[in-house]
């Protein structure tokens, strides 16, 4: 009886369980799958390799990892995600949670609605107004700091994108860490306030130590969305001459504006290996951190 009862709740359990698994294998096993075997061959989106594409093998990969282009691509990638994520939208969400940790009213409301507003927003709408922000002619940054003429997107690509996306995606890092906040008994700052603490002691001794297993979680999604953001394409196109081609970019241009879907592939299957080893990185940090708390 007891059996058979177990087996009846592991099959209503599997029946509840069922349609993740399908969408999980139709949205994201079977695509990457797919992108396993394109990275194979040598498909194109035109000519003969487009009706009849032929296995390849590594052949892709190696041209990949011998490609100077995706050597460049990646390490601004890397510029990419350190000054954007884990400096820009890190810290600024931190400070920007700390700052209004004891406040109340239409003053905190206002803050968070500004920075959310950036989040939710869409891309292509944000990007039009950081165009129109940093345009060479009219933009209004010239024009606010009186210096007309001067070409933000030309003359610097990479730190016109990062400091876009530190201010698009800061509001995560704001909500995450104004959670944690709430985890630091407001006993415990008070205590090393009266001691004589500073403000970088009482972060450093008391609000730290709390938080970083908020903190790992927080640099480890922000991380992994930063180095797949495509949406630096709307403002630069990865340009001028391939400055601010970060991997994404530089996956389309290849793939999709150059034909070459079987190398773009092969470059995909790349950054997902990167992606696994960043995020295995950030879990043992992690995993370490609750080891020594226990």
């Amino acid at each position: 009886m007891n059996t058979d009862a177990a087996g009846l709740g592991r099959a209503r359990a599997f029946g509840f369980v069922l349609p993740a698994l399908v969408l999980v294998g139709v949205f994201l096993i079977f695509p990457a799958l797919w992108t396993i075997y394109l990275g194979l061959t040598d498909f194109r989106l035109t000519g003969l390799a487009a009706a009849n594409p032929s296995l390849v093998g590594a052949d892709n990969y190696l041209t990949a990892l011998g490609d100077e282009r995706f050597h460049t691509s990646l390490w601004l990638t890397v510029q990419f995600v350190l000054g954007s994520a884990v400096i820009g939208q890190a810290g600024l969400g931190f400070a920007i949670a700390w700052a209004l940790r004891n406040r109340t009213g239409p003053v905190k409301r206002t803050v968070e609605g500004l920075v959310l507003l950036a989040w939710i927003l869409p891309s292509s709408v944000v990007a039009f107004l950081w165009i129109a922000l940093l345009d060479r002619d009219q933009g209004t940054l010239n024009a606010f700091l009186h210096t007309p003429g001067f070409a933000w997107l030309l003359d610097h690509p990479m730190a016109s994108i990062i400091v876009f996306n530190t201010w698009r995606g800061t509001a995560f890092s704001m909500m995450l860490y104004g959670a944690a906040l709430e985890n630091v008994p407001p006993s415990h700052l008070e205590t090393a306030r009266l001691a004589g603490a500073s403000t970088f002691q009482q972060l450093r001794d008391v609000v730290f130590p709390r938080i970083t297993g908020h903190m790992l979680t927080n640099l480890l999604l922000i991380s992994l969305w930063t180095f797949n953001d495509f949406t630096s394409f709307q403002i630069t196109a990865g340009g001028p001459e391939g400055r601010s081609e970060i991997l994404p970019v530089y996956i389309y241009n290849v793939a999709v504006s150059g034909g070459r879907l079987g190398f773009g592939a092969a470059v995909s299957f790349l950054v997902l290996l990167i992606n696994l080893v960043l995020a295995l990185v950030y879990l043992r940090l992690l995993r370490g951190r609750r080891g020594v708390a226990t």
